[in-house]
């Protein structure tokens, strides 16, 4: 069984508590290695061995240096994306499809933020003293920690180490304890492409060991994390007694919103695709679907048939649709979500169990399932399930005319809980759509705007605010499309048909759901790591 070690100041070191974590198949439910178990001291030699560099070598590079780093990084990413893709898949059990295109994709972001390292401006500021010259120059924080999730830990990671990086800061790492392979098997890249030792530098084991002595230290200026709206809230309350910068992104309940005239058959793929490829493993799956009540009846029809075909099994498979549940507790939990959405009423139409039929391995697989006949007051409608789980609505719709047609849902969104991360719609009335109802805040983050775009036959993700579980919240960009665009029906034999297709456009666009461009158009400084 393999051995992994930290990885602190450019050297492989061993805990100091001499300790290591049994990581597993998911999909086979086999340990296959062997993770440090860290402390507080080893968070503590990682912070020093980062701080040391941000007041050395590192810090003494031009930007430009610093870019050209981070393009040959992307180069040795690109050249090493099927290693990385298979090592995530071994530690996450999601489809290797998806993987290989999140651990290809991921160098794009250290290659736009490579571009841009030597684009941070300051600014000269008119002032009425004549013998005052009043200027602004950023500076990178120094050490910025960063807590990642097990869904995605690559991808996930690029969103905050490539801007950081860039901007001059250093980084102290914390993977997730179930998946953390992966982010050990990267670090090998960044002394090929010759960052300076400390610079980037990982150390695994739980939360509560090391989690929290990252998050505490004082030599740490920044926090950047991905998990549950719980854990982010406790990262956000212990960051603030020391007064860091704190980015979160948490957990979402994102719905498909389809109206009578979409193009019904494009729209039922985007569904699926938004919620089963994945294992609906993701912030952004859309686990809520609101149906026109005309079109309600015979969609879930179609959706129930395709989705009842998907072929699960081993996620390595070219022809597999639906993987494992990535961890034990996540399994548990996905499975009492169900059990109490039937508690509250809900219908099951499609699966609501275990899957231990044909390709199942490891006791980690959960059926695709969908409900009907969900309110907004049940469980299933307000709490983020993370996993292959989908509440479909019937929603009522009215008319107005001022000018030009247009189509309003009032399908009522939660009243208290998750809000909107995500809303994708499908309608061919492109002259205006809305989406109604009141939009919740949580405590953890500050909420953004939601919206809900309209097009012909196609659908825009939007991303918008915290929610509970895993996944979510400083998210900025508007994804590609998951449904596909209008088409004839002559157009139709030439397509992939069924969950194929579906998950064809998932994993087209899994990777890519808000570029590097995006995200530093919104914010610039915040992206890069930088002080508002």
């Amino acid at each position: 069984m393999q051995r992994y070690q930290n990885y602190i100041g450019g050297e492989w070191i061993d805990p100091a508590g001499a300790t290591w974590l049994e990581t597993s198949n998911p999909y086979t439910g086999a340990a296959w290695a062997e993770i440090p178990r860290s402390d507080p001291s080893d968070v503590d030699r990682a912070v020093s061995a980062a701080l040391a560099a941000s007041r050395g070598e590192w810090g003494s590079l031009r930007p430009s240096r610093r870019g050209q780093l981070l393009l040959r990084l992307a180069d040795l990413i690109e050249a090493n994306a099927t290693h990385l893709a298979e090592i995530e898949v071994r530690d996450n059990g999601k489809l290797y499809a998806e993987m290989l295109l999140q651990t290809t994709y991921t160098a794009g972001w250290y290659r736009y933020y490579g571009g841009m390292a030597d684009k941070v401006e300051g600014a000269v500021i008119p002032t009425d003293k004549t013998n005052i010259f009043n200027f602004t120059r950023y500076e990178p924080l120094g050490v910025v920690g960063m807590i990642t999730p097990w869904n995605s830990p690559l991808l996930l990671l690029a969103w905050k180490l490539a801007a950081a990086l860039a901007a001059g800061n250093t980084a102290v790492i914390k993977p997730s304890e179930f998946t953390s392979a992966s982010a050990l098997e990267f670090m090998p890249l960044f002394e090929q492409a010759g960052f300076p030792p400390g610079v980037v530098n990982t150390v695994t084991g739980f939360g509560a060991d090391v989690g929290a002595a990252l998050v505490a230290h004082p030599d740490v200026a920044k926090i950047a994390f991905t998990g549950s709206d719980t854990a982010g809230q406790k990262v956000y309350e212990s960051a603030a007694r020391t007064f860091k910068h704190v980015s979160l992104e948490l957990g979402g309940k994102s719905p498909n919103i389809v109206f009578e005239d979409a193009d019904l058959e494009a729209a039922v793929m985007g569904a699926i695709s938004g919620i089963f490829a994945a294992s609906g493993q993701t912030c952004l799956a859309g686990s809520r679907l609101l149906l026109q009540r005309s079109i309600h009846d015979r969609f879930v029809e179609r959706l129930v048939e395709v989705a009842g075909s998907a072929r699960i099994g081993d996620p390595m498979l070219p022809e597999t649709h639906v993987g494992p549940i990535t961890t034990e507790p996540q399994y548990r939990k996905v499975l009492e979500c169900i059990a109490t959405a039937r508690r509250e009423g809900a219908t099951c139409v499609l699966g609501g169990g275990a899957y231990t039929g044909p390709g199942a391995q490891g006791g980690q697989f959960v059926q695709p399932t969908i409900f009907v006949g969900v309110s907004n007051d049940m469980s299933i409608a307000q709490n983020e399930v993370f996993g292959p789980v989908l509440a479909s609505f019937r929603s009522t719709t009215r008319t107005r005319r001022s000018g030009s047609p247009m189509m309003c849902a009032t399908a009522s969104l939660p009243e208290s809980g998750p809000g909107i991360s995500a809303a994708s719609c499908a309608c061919r009335n492109s002259s205006a759509l809305a989406l109604s109802g009141s939009i919740p805040t949580a405590p953890s983050a500050s909420p953004r705007p939601s919206a809900a775009t309209s097009g012909a036959g196609s659908a825009e993700r939007v991303a918008s605010m915290p929610s509970r579980n895993t996944c979510r919240s400083s998210r900025s960009g508007s994804p590609p499309s998951p449904v596909s665009p209008t088409r004839s029906s002559s157009d139709r034999p030439r397509l992939r048909s069924g969950l194929d297709r579906a998950c064809a456009e998932c994993t087209s666009r899994d990777g890519a759901d808000a570029g590097p461009a995006s995200a530093m158009r919104s914010s610039p400084r915040t992206a890069a790591g930088l002080p508002p």
